[in-house]
C-alpha cells in the first residue's frame, strides 16, 4: 500500500466512527519517536480513545496524529507518526476499522538476533486495549 493513502483510512474511519456514535480507538506499535505516556504502554503498544469526549485539539494529519488527552487528571500532549499507527477500529469491535504492518525501527547488526527476523503472520497481531 502507498504511505501516503494511510492517513486518508485513518481519517475515513475516524468519521465512520462517528457517524456511527463509536468511539474511535487508535492502535500505536511505541517506539522513540512516539510521544504517548510510557506507563500505559503494553507489549509495545498502546491503544488510545481519540473521540471528540476524550481528546483536545485532534490533528488527523499526513505526518501524524496529535492531540492532547488527560492521563491520571494530568493533561498531556501525545504525538505519534503515521508509520506507528497499527490501526483505527471502533470501540465495541476490533475486527472493523483499518489495519495497517509497522515496520521495525532500523537496527544496527549489533542487535539484530534471528528472532528478530520473524515476522507475526498477518491477521494475529493482537491489539490490547489500555485504558
Amino acid at each position: 500500500m502507498d504511505a501516503s493513502f494511510k492517513p486518508y483510512l485513518i481519517r475515513a474511519v475516524y468519521e465512520w466512527c462517528g457517524d456511527k456514535g463509536f468511539a474511535p480507538y487508535l492502535a500505536v506499535a511505541v517506539d522513540a519517536s512516539c510521544k504517548v505516556p510510557m506507563s500505559h504502554v503494553r507489549n509495545g503498544q498502546i491503544v488510545l480513545d481519540i473521540s471528540m469526549q476524550a481528546t483536545h485539539q485532534l490533528q488527523l494529519g499526513a505526518e501524524a496524529v496529535s492531540f492532547q488527552a488527560r492521563f491520571g487528571g494530568v493533561a498531556q500532549n501525545l504525538y505519534v507518526p503515521i508509520e506507528r499507527v497499527l490501526g483505527l477500529f471502533p470501540e465495541n469491535d476490533q475486527t472493523l476499522g483499518a489495519f495497517f504492518e509497522v515496520s521495525d525501527t532500523v537496527q544496527t547488526p549489533e542487535q539484530t538476533s534471528d528472532a528478530d527476523h520473524e515476522t507475526p503472520p498477518v491477521g494475529k497481531t493482537r491489539i490490547t486495549r489500555v485504558k
